[in-house]
């Protein structure tokens, strides 16, 4: 019998229903829901199983790999760099990676690389699976790669690339890993639980990943197998991955900041209940709230060169919209990011609000037969305040 674990203010009973619904009704295997009100947390629910098998209950602390929930982490390391002065956003990114000023990038500036204005989404030179899990391989095949588009024309999710272009100019500028970073200087300060390369003494706290169900209706999917070489192709296929890569020591171990965060939901809401409150929680400031301004002004909208629907960013985080792959309802300035699979954080800042949502069941919606189980989290959140 399944069972909800947790805290749930009574003016959010509707999250807990709708989290149990997941359960019974969108296909969730094991997974967990945060909300944060201000400096309160109203929902903190968890069930389900971190195993294939169902031997594992899912935990309060349980970890699991978020995919691009991991982008916001990594734009809000390069925020706080910029505003202790360490990093120009504005300034061009060779100023601190020489070797990046190859193939005519020498006047990309670092915003462009936060806002995929950069036209590097894919590395051109085919690359071993090996490369995600050594760092200059990465860095040093982007630095000698052409722009697959004229620099700051047009935005294309860089999926993977984001976080070796960000996380080495973090490199460069303060000399740890941004992994390194997000720990010492975001999760351990504010005791959120968020790693980007997971230390092994937690390893045992982290969900098997399962892959989606099979769809018969066309996805993105289709487009990158049918042609890997293509732009789009190399930008999720290389270096090339499987599927249970994910479920590897090796990738729980490694920085891919793009995509290989883990985190609990309590982890993520917490990081996203500070930049909803204007940078700070229980006596931890992260950001100015001035500097959380800039950062979510919008940089670039519209058709993605990549995905091929419309997206918006700020520099470095997505920014909310209606009836796109980044709806947080109806608040009119969210801003976080969602990762492949399901998993969730964002602010609203307007609200004073922050949300977190993990998942061990991947799945890919289609048109058809969309996704169901943040939207209906999102819903019944955004109904308890009216």
């Amino acid at each position: 019998m399944l069972t909800i674990d947790g805290h749930c203010d009574p003016r959010f009973t509707a999250v807990r229903e709708a989290f149990f619904r997941n359960f019974t009704e969108h296909g969730d295997v094991g997974a967990a829901v945060c909300v944060y009100l201000d400096d309160e947390r109203v929902v903190d629910c968890w069930g389900g199983h971190a195993d294939p098998a169902r031997t594992r209950p899912w935990t309060a602390d349980t970890l699991v790999s978020v995919a691009s929930t991991t982008k916001g982490m990594v734009a809000l390391c390069a925020h706080m760099l910029a505003e202790r002065g360490k990093l120009d956003l504005d300034a061009p990114v060779a100023r601190y990676w020489p070797e990046f000023a190859q193939a005519g990038k020498s006047e990309i500036p670092v915003r462009w690389l936060l806002s995929h204005r950069a036209g590097l989404p894919a590395i051109r030179r085919p690359l071993p699976t090996e490369a995600l899990f050594g760092w200059s391989a990465m860095t040093a095949a982007l630095a000698e790669c052409e722009p697959w588009w004229p620099p700051g024309s047009r935005h294309g999710y860089h999926a993977i690339t984001f976080g070796h272009l960000v996380g080495e100019v973090i490199r460069r500028v303060d000399g740890r890993s941004v992994g390194t970073f997000l720990r010492q200087e975001v999760a351990g300060p504010l005791r959120a639980d968020f790693f980007i390369g997971v230390p092994e003494s937690e390893d045992a706290r982290a969900a098997t990943v399962l892959p989606p169900p099979p769809v018969t209706e066309p996805t993105i999917w289709d487009t990158i197998l049918a042609d890997p070489e293509s732009m789009v192709g190399r930008t999720f296929l290389n270096p090339p991955r499987t599927a249970d890569l994910v479920n590897t020591r090796a990738w729980r171990a490694a920085e891919v900041p793009a995509a290989n965060g883990h985190t609990s939901a309590r982890g993520v809401a917490r990081v996203y209940a500070a930049l909803a409150r204007g940078g700070e929680l229980d006596g931890v400031r992260l950001l100015a709230r001035a500097t959380i301004e800039r950062a979510i002004a919008e940089q670039s909208s519209g058709r993605d060169e990549i995905l091929g629907l419309p997206t918006r960013f700020g520099t470095g985080f997505m920014l909310g919209m209606r009836g796109s792959i980044f709806d947080c309802g109806p608040g009119r300035r969210t801003f976080g990011h969602p990762g492949r699979g399901g998993s969730i954080g964002f602010a609203d800042p307007d609200a004073r609000l922050a949300f977190g949502y993990v998942t061990n069941q991947y799945v890919t919606g289609t048109a058809r037969h969309p996704d169901r189980r943040v939207p209906a989290l999102v819903a019944a959140t955004y109904e308890a305040l009216a």
